[in-house]
């Protein structure tokens, strides 16, 4: 099985790439994020057209996510948000595909420290937390999608360039260990202990090509699944090229 997991930064703008990816790799199980798409709109018969049911929870021009099965996998059990959750933006969809619990999420960006939108985000990653250790305790789950978090230095291109700023305290990164500690495992690197791959880069500065980015787009996988992944890695050619997304899609491989 191969799951993937993308930041596409507005699908109607990225829906070319898209379609290429989906060509291209073939994906059995597609989460995205940012699709910045109003409900009316979301490219469902397009989608289908490609061989794709998809479910979005969709907000308009901000955030928005979606889950894209291949056609003829089973899916079902719909869950749209999350409970207890502290601002209403679709960030968050689930649904069970082909036996398993899949989650996309996008995870509030945080702005800065003192800004109110940061203790939002806190409070998003606790009640992802106790969502993802109810889903834990049911079955086989991956959730997956834009974190707004390295989760170490080795996922950040210059650890000093960030001090003072989001995605890298103790705290954003203390609540993403709590929702692993729930019994998932960070997919990249349990496939690349030691290395670097970054996810997202700026726009600005040419920061792509000098490889100033960082690793916050993460599948955090159940420990029941652990010994299935054979491969998880960056397709950095969907940075490249016309109209990209800021991020990269992540892929997982699953031997089911």
């Amino acid at each position: 099985m191969l799951i993937a997991t993308w930041n596409v930064n507005s699908l109607r703008a990225r829906m070319p790439r898209v379609l290429e990816f989906l060509d291209l790799h073939a994906p059995d199980v597609v989460l995205l994020q940012e699709t910045k798409t109003a409900p009316e709109q979301f490219p469902h018969l397009e989608l289908l057209a490609c061989g794709y049911q998809t479910i979005d929870h969709s907000g308009g021009q901000w955030a928005g996510v979606a889950l894209l099965a291949r056609d003829g996998l089973e899916v079902g059990d719909v869950v749209i948000g999350l409970a207890e959750e502290p601002v209403d933006e679709a960030r968050w969809v689930e649904a069970e595909i082909d036996g398993m619990r899949f989650v996309s999420v996008y995870v509030v960006n945080g702005r800065t420290l003192d800004d109110p939108m940061f203790a939002i985000k806190l409070d998003f990653l606790r009640a992802a937390a106790r969502r993802a250790a109810a889903l834990r305790a049911v079955g086989s789950t991956v959730i997956g999608g834009d974190f707004n978090i390295a989760p170490t230095d080795n996922d950040v291109y210059d650890p000093v360039a960030f001090i003072g700023g989001t995605h890298v305290t103790d705290d954003e990164r203390g609540h993403l260990r709590a929702l692993l500690d729930a019994g998932y495992v960070d997919a990249f690197r349990h496939c690349t202990p030691e290395g670097q791959g970054f996810t997202w880069w700026d726009y600005r500065a040419g920061n792509f090509h000098k490889g100033k980015g960082l690793r916050i787009d993460i599948l955090a996988v159940s420990e029941d699944l652990v010994d299935t992944i054979t491969d998880c890695g960056i397709d950095r050619n969907f940075r490249k090229g016309p109209k990209p997304s800021d991020h990269a899609p992540l892929l997982l491989r699953l031997d089911r």
